[in-house]
C-alpha cells in the first residue's frame, strides 16, 4: 500500500473530525495498525510529517500501536493469535483452516488531540 496516501487519507479524517469538534489544531494522533497490514509504520511516519505540512496537523505527533492477528475458528468457537509469517491460517485446537481474521487488518485513527487557539 502506498503509505503516502494512507497519511493523506488520515489526514482528510482528521480534517473533518476537527472541523466537527471545533479543532484548529491537532498535537498528536493515535493510529491502530493490524500486524498484518501492508503498511510500514516508518513510513508512514515519515510521510505523514510530509503531507501534514499546511494542515491542522503540522507538526503532530504520530503514534502507532500494532494490533496483533487473532483469528476465530468456526467450529472451536474460539479465538486466538495467529502467524503472521504464513498466508493460512490453522486452529490450534482442531487445526481447520481458520478463514474469519477478527483482528490484524485494520488501520484506524484510535484518538487525536487538539485544540482550538
Amino acid at each position: 500500500m502506498n503509505e503516502l496516501s494512507v497519511a493523506y487519507r488520515l489526514l482528510k479524517d482528521l480534517q473533518q473530525e476537527s472541523e466537527r469538534h471545533g479543532v484548529s489544531r491537532v498535537s498528536r494522533v493515535s493510529v491502530r495498525m493490524g500486524s498484518l497490514c501492508t503498511v510500514a509504520p516508518e513510513a508512514l511516519t515519515i510521510a505523514f510529517e510530509a503531507a501534514s505540512e499546511g494542515t491542522v496537523a503540522e507538526g503532530a505527533e504520530l503514534n502507532i500501536g500494532i494490533v496483533p492477528a487473532r483469528g476465530r475458528c468456526e467450529k472451536c468457537n474460539i479465538d486466538f493469535d495467529v502467524e503472521t509469517d504464513t498466508s493460512m491460517f490453522l486452529c490450534p485446537q482442531c487445526g481447520g483452516i481458520v478463514r474469519d481474521l477478527i483482528s490484524g487488518r485494520e488501520l484506524d485513527i484510535a484518538l487525536f488531540r487538539g485544540s482550538s487557539e
